[in-house]
């Protein structure tokens, strides 16, 4: 599939996605929960759906506070929009150094349903799903 919809929006739909991941790897969880709808969900592996962005700030914080480094990279995939709705999929590509000093580094994907609202856009839902995963001490 390719992407479809107006290039304006196909290109804010990237700056949020870049928004984002410049607050993960600034630890800056303001930021990180601007990019979301008060009412989105997040998919997480082994935690499925969390409701309200109230409900999964708070698992972010937690995970965040375990790491002293965040590297967090994302190739795009089509990103497709229909007037004030669209669906993007992006390829991510992780790398996290524990506090204890482990490392993992995880390659991922997110099928992401986004919103415009007032003439921004935010995400209304992400799915993400671990394509590979390894660990190093």
């Amino acid at each position: 599939m390719i992407s479809s919809g107006p290039l304006e929006d196909r290109l804010a739909i990237r700056e949020l996605v870049e928004s984002y991941n410049d607050a993960v790897m600034r630890f800056d969880g303001d930021a990180w929960q601007a990019n979301w709808r008060d009412d989105a969900i997040w998919h997480l592996p082994g935690a499925g759906d969390v409701t309200g962005k109230e409900n999964f700030f708070p698992i972010w914080q937690q995970a965040m506070a375990g790491f002293s480094f965040v590297g967090f990279f994302a190739s795009a995939g089509p990103i497709v929009v229909a007037g004030d709705k669209a669906h993007g999929t992006w390829y991510q590509q992780e790398e996290l150094h524990a506090k204890d000093g482990g490392k993992r580094f995880i390659v991922g994907r997110y099928e992401d349903d986004y919103v415009k609202v007032d003439g921004r856009w935010y995400f209304q839902k992400r799915v993400y799903d671990v394509l590979k995963s390894e660990e190093t001490n």
